[in-house]
């Protein structure tokens, strides 16, 4: 479904850095096949929010391919690629004055009319309809309520492949382990569409096929999720409410995770 052929990623420096180029991802190749769930993970400032970014349009590569559906997408803009079949919740959504709830639903589940469905979409995500389809999706609604709707907004689309940044930011541990039970629905469908996740949650971590640690933008390691959980220092079935963080691992099993990581 989803191929990036050594993706880049350049800014210009700034400061005492003028006159140079940062790159932020550092030729990333990789695929993402139909029906598989993917978990990408690693320390903060690695490059996931950039790389998610690069594949819904956000940001330009400055260099490499995105081949979604076996056409070249690098060039197309977010709306042209949104109509192929991509859809992305944001770390930080939008808000939308004057736009109610059950309205964006509607839209999202291109329906003209009233959005039947939106009490199912709601309930997916943690949410009771009556409290929140005639409320607007502005200042009033609280970071994690935000969170929560937009990710409802993705599953009223159903694209074919879904990307979601951080999906647990802001969001209470109910809501979470609910969010999580929904993401695993989506998946046992087994209709052809694609999840990505950008998370330290080991909950989520646990629902992948495969995971992908990036690192200064390039994947340290990759594979599936019983071999690449012993190298996050994580175990299956832990407190759900545990966040993973490339600092929290034992010299030991960082030393392991670079060894791979420099031997790849």
């Amino acid at each position: 479904m989803l191929e990036l052929k050594d993706l880049r990623f350049s800014v210009p420096g700034t400061g005492d850095r003028s006159g140079t180029t940062i790159d932020i991802i550092k030729g990333i190749t990789m695929t993402v096949p139909d029906d598989r769930f993917v978990v990408i993970t690693g320390p903060n400032g690695g490059g996931k929010s950039t790389l998610a970014k690069l594949i819904m349009g956000v940001e330009k590569p400055t260099g490499g391919q995105i081949i979604f559906d076996g056409t070249d997408i690098t060039d197309l803009p977010i709306n042209e690629r949104a109509n192929l079949g991509i859809g992305f919740a944001f770390q930080q959504p939008a808000r939308f004055k004057g736009m109610t709830v059950k309205k964006l639903l509607a839209i999202a589940a291109k329906q003209k009319g009233s959005c039947l469905e939106c009490n199912t979409y709601l309930s997916q995500v943690g949410l009771c309809s009556k409290d929140y389809l005639n409320r607007e999706v502005d200042k009033s609604l609280s970071g994690g309520e935000l969170k929560r709707i937009e990710i409802a907004t993705i599953l009223a689309r159903a694209p074919k492949l879904s990307i979601y940044d951080e999906p647990e930011a802001g969001i209470d541990l109910w809501s979470f382990e609910r969010l999580t039970q929904t993401f695993e629905q989506v998946h046992k469908a087994h209709d052809g569409r694609s999840i990505v996740i950008i998370s330290h949650q080991e909950r989520i971590i646990d629902l992948a096929d495969e995971i992908v640690m990036i690192k200064d933008g390039k994947i340290e390691k990759q594979g599936p999720k019983e071999e690449i959980i012993p190298l996050l220092g994580l175990y299956q079935g832990a407190d759900p409410s545990c966040t993973l963080t490339y600092e929290n691992l034992t010299d030991a099993t960082r030393a392991a995770a670079l060894a791979v990581g420099e031997e790849n």
